[in-house]
């Protein structure tokens, strides 16, 4: 489906002020991300969890607010019903999230009710009572070491691949400058190199810093 330009390209316009600003009310809330984790066998917590707008329609970004509100909203569920919340990246049609999740059922249950309240509180901005807006979300266990990792590349440049950003770290609605700050430049870089996105679709260059 075809990104609405302006909906694309506005992000791009915020300023290094605006962007701080969005990452000082995270860190404010106590959303960091978590050190990695290691994968000691194919029993394992931690999932890739996806959940889009029904029919791809980017409701999420009907503005900048509701998407840095919906953000700060996933961000606040995921951290009381998880271990841990390693990485997440909201868009305008749909979000991904790595995290440990020991119960998974109780996590897709408060996700759902996430779902609930934001439909209800968008279509009443909208006046679009009965108005589907979510899908279900669906979760995807990680397999090995490799696939965490690629996983985690995989969320912090959706942005780039699907068009909103030319540069991962500009993308204000994601993990992308906490993960940065917190490992480093070449620390990224390394990672990236060594865990590319095998299973993520093809011609995936080094990101954009």
């Amino acid at each position: 489906m075809p990104q609405d330009p302006e909906t694309m390209y506005r992000w791009r316009r915020w300023t290094p002020q605006q962007r701080q600003q969005i990452l000082q009310e995270r860190q404010d809330r106590h959303h960091p991300t978590h050190s990695p984790a290691h994968i000691q066998s194919d029993h394992t917590s931690l999932y890739m969890i996806t959940a889009a707008c029904f029919e791809h329609r980017p409701v999420i970004g009907d503005s900048d607010q509701r998407m840095a509100d919906f953000s700060n909203s996933l961000c606040d569920v995921l951290v009381d019903v998880c271990e841990a919340l390693f990485a997440w990246v909201v868009l305008p049609n749909h979000y991904h999230v790595l995290v440990d999740a020991p119960e998974l059922t109780p996590t897709l249950k408060q996700l759902g009710k996430l779902h609930g309240r934001s439909s209800f509180n968008w279509n009443g901005e909208e006046s679009r009572r009965g108005r589907q807006v979510w899908c279900n979300a669906a979760e995807t266990a990680m397999k090995s070491e490799g696939h965490y990792y690629a996983t985690w590349n995989y969320i912090l440049n959706n942005p780039v691949h699907h068009g909103y950003c030319l540069k991962w770290t500009e993308w204000p609605f994601s993990s992308a400058n906490e993960y940065l700050e917190r490992v480093g430049r070449e620390h990224a870089l390394r990672i990236w190199r060594a865990y590319p996105i095998y299973d993520y679709g093809q011609h995936w260059d080094p990101p954009e810093f």
